[in-house]
C-alpha cells in the first residue's frame, strides 16, 4: 500500500481513468496495466454500468474524506497562522504606522486573517476540485453503457505512467492532479 499523503491523508491522491466501449476491453486493459506497470490489484479498477456502487471503485477512500478535511484544515490553518504572524512581524519591523500604533490589534487581525485563509485553502483541498472532470467523464460513460478503467496512483510518476499507458490503449483518458 502506498504512503499516506501528508496533506490529504489519503493513500492515492491521483487517479487516471480511461473509458472503453466494452467490458471485456476494459478488463483486458486493466489486467495489462496491472502487469506492465507493476500495480497492485487494488490500484486498478474496472467500473461498469452494472456495478451496484461504482463510486467505491472510483473513490474508494470515501471514509478518508473526514481525515482529509481534518488533516488539510489543521496543516493549512496552522501554515496560514504562521504566514500571518510573519506578515505582521515584517510590517511591524518596517515601521508601518497603522501596525506600530496598535500592534496588538494589528497582530491579532493579520495573524487571524492568515489562519482564516489557511482554513479556506484546507476546505478547497477537501473538496478536491481536480477530481470533478474525472468523475464527470466516468459518470457519463456509465450512463451511456460504457466501461472505465480507473488507476489509483500512489505518486506522480505512477500517475504519469498510467496515463501514458491508458492513452495508448485507445480509450478516452482523463486524470486528476
Amino acid at each position: 500500500m502506498g504512503a499516506i499523503s501528508s496533506l490529504t491523508g489519503e493513500h492515492s491522491d491521483s487517479k487516471v481513468a480511461s473509458v472503453f466501449e466494452s467490458h471485456q476491453r476494459a478488463q483486458d486493459v486493466a489486467r495489462m496495466a496491472q502487469q506492465q506497470l507493476g500495480l497492485q490489484p487494488s490500484q486498478v479498477q474496472v467500473v461498469s454500468p452494472q456495478d451496484a456502487n461504482p463510486g467505491r471503485k472510483v473513490e474508494p477512500e470515501s471514509r478518508g474524506i473526514f481525515r482529509t478535511g481534518l488533516v488539510a484544515h489543521l496543516k493549512l490553518g496552522l501554515a496560514g497562522l504562521a504566514v500571518g504572524a510573519l506578515a505582521f512581524a515584517l510590517l511591524y519591523l518596517l515601521g508601518v504606522p497603522a501596525i506600530t500604533r496598535s500592534p496588538w490589534m494589528a497582530g491579532w487581525s493579520i495573524t487571524g486573517l492568515g489562519g482564516f485563509l489557511g482554513l479556506m485553502a484546507g476546505g478547497l483541498v477537501m473538496l478536491r476540485p481536480d477530481h470533478t472532470p474525472m468523475l464527470a467523464k466516468v459518470g457519463s460513460a456509465l450512463e451511456e453503457g460504457r466501461h472505465a478503467v480507473v488507476v489509483h496512483a500512489f505518486d506522480s510518476g505512477e500517475r504519469d505512467r498510467a496515463q501514458a499507458f491508458l492513452a495508448g490503449q485507445g480509450g478516452e483518458t482523463v486524470r486528476t492532479l
